[in-house]
């Protein structure tokens, strides 16, 4: 019987009592959609707390401190570092935070902006680090500037006994936000020296964006971002690397010892990270430099054991959901084991004519086969429907009920492609095993006996 003749004679034998086959068929669907269902949950609160947590700066972040280079130790990165490390596989960004060393003066409409240091940064890859704005824009020349989200408040004067009153840090706190100063002018003040003599030159700089405000309600954010554009001016000024100033007695010092490095010399990188994709990379990344010779630092051990924590969550998930489809078996085993008995003259005629067993056999695994692939799916669609209606209902279910917002992007359901084709897998060899008995024991119908209708 060639393999045509078999797929029609199965599907003439599936159409002969329908009611019984969508019960199975019915019962198997939702098996296969109780399994996927139940660990898409799993995936789902991996991708929403996990995920998160990892797309965050602090873990996908590598800290790359140092290189070792012929048996010596350096603590400051140069532009050749830098190149190296964005060409790492895996690495988004490389970020990095140059403090110039002098303090510029800003004022803006005559108000001195004090506390915070002025930082040279590259905001392309900062954007891509997670380096976000709570107003304005990013600087698109090299005039344009953005200010910390905290960098118009001032720390709180204190009394004679060193105390501050709670109506005047109140009233500190209470400073005009930072968002009015976008558009303004922010003037600026380089200083450098010249055979003993200072020299001040003015600059002015446009602010267009304020950072976004710390996570951590301790951090105060008074900083001023500059890009490499801002910096190279400070440093045509001063003659001197990241702007540094000569000292007073700059003839008297030895050769090279706490001197400003000119600008004939490669600029130093201070703060340099290296920003992984995901936060699954952050080991192979630090592994990969650290071989290169670079110091670096980053929390993948923990990253690693939260993981695990959710690996065996969806596992737990997967085996309880697989439990419904082993109860679903039953359904098929029996409708299979009925299936032999009815069709017994149809096995002794086929007998008759000289049909091989394991012929026999195929047509009623092909059966069963197909029950459960028709089960899943059914039960695959009916999982999709359902991770809609869930992700879409939950969160107006827990708002209404508990006046509690969820995030926009949290996932309370998830199915991949691959959960989807593995509950398909399970529920296919389930139901092939559930009609591997009735199988067998059709091969071992008596022609004569299935013949006189007679089992």
């Amino acid at each position: 019987m060639k393999w045509k003749d078999q797929v029609r004679f199965v599907r003439q034998n599936m159409k002969k009592n329908k009611s019984r086959l969508f019960m199975t068929v019915l019962a198997t669907a939702m098996g296969c959609a109780f399994l996927i269902v139940l660990a898409s949950v799993g995936f789902g609160l991996q991708q929403s707390i996990v995920d998160k947590i990892t797309g965050d700066r602090l873990v996908t972040a590598v800290d790359v401190w140092g290189k070792e280079t012929n048996g010596k130790t350096l603590s400051v990165l140069n532009s050749e570092d830098i190149a190296y490390l964005r060409s790492v596989e895996h690495v988004k960004a490389v970020t990095y935070r140059n403090f110039v060393q002098q303090h510029l003066k800003p004022t803006v409409d005559g108000t001195v902006v004090s506390g915070g240091a002025t930082i040279a940064v590259d905001f392309e890859a900062e954007t891509k680090a997670g380096f976000g704005l709570s107003e304005g824009r990013l600087p698109r020349t090299a005039d344009e500037i953005v200010i910390g989200y905290h960098v118009r408040e001032t720390e709180p004067d204190s009394d004679e006994t060193g105390q501050v009153s709670a109506a005047t840090a109140q009233a500190k706190r209470q400073t005009a936000p930072a968002k009015e100063w976008i558009g303004k002018s922010m003037q600026l003040e380089v200083v450098q020296r010249v055979n003993g003599v200072e020299q001040k030159t003015p600059l002015t700089a446009t602010v267009v964006g304020v950072a976004k405000k710390p996570s951590r309600e301790w951090n105060k954010d008074n900083n001023i971002y500059i890009d490499e554009g801002l910096l190279q001016r400070i440093e045509s000024i001063t003659g001197t690397r990241l702007g540094a100033v000569f000292p007073q007695n700059a003839s008297k010092e030895e050769p090279g010892k706490g001197m400003p490095k000119p600008l004939n010399e490669p600029r130093p990188y201070n703060g340099v990270q290296a920003i992984a994709d995901n936060g699954q990379n952050v080991k192979a990344i630090g592994e990969q430099i650290r071989s290169a010779g670079y110091l670096n630092h980053s929390i993948a051990n923990e990253l690693e054991q939260v993981n695990m924590v959710f690996l065996i969550m969806k596992i737990g998930l997967v085996f309880v959901g697989t439990i419904a489809v082993l109860i679903a078996s039953i359904g098929i085993f029996n409708t299979m084991t009925m299936a032999v008995t009815e069709r017994a003259q149809d096995i002794g005629i086929m007998k008759a004519i000289g049909a091989h067993p394991s012929t026999i056999r195929r047509i009623f695994l092909l059966e069963s086969g197909f029950i459960g692939l028709l089960g899943a799916i059914i039960g695959i669609v009916v999982s999709y429907a359902l991770s809609i209606a869930v992700n879409a209902a939950l969160p107006m279910l827990i708002q209404s009920f508990l006046n509690e917002q969820v995030p926009g992007d949290f996932r309370f359901s998830l199915i991949p492609p691959l959960l989807a084709v593995l509950a398909a897998v399970i529920s296919l060899g389930v139901a092939v095993l559930s009609g591997a008995r009735p199988a067998k024991r059709a091969t071992q119908v008596d022609v004569l006996r299935a013949l006189r209708r007679d089992v």
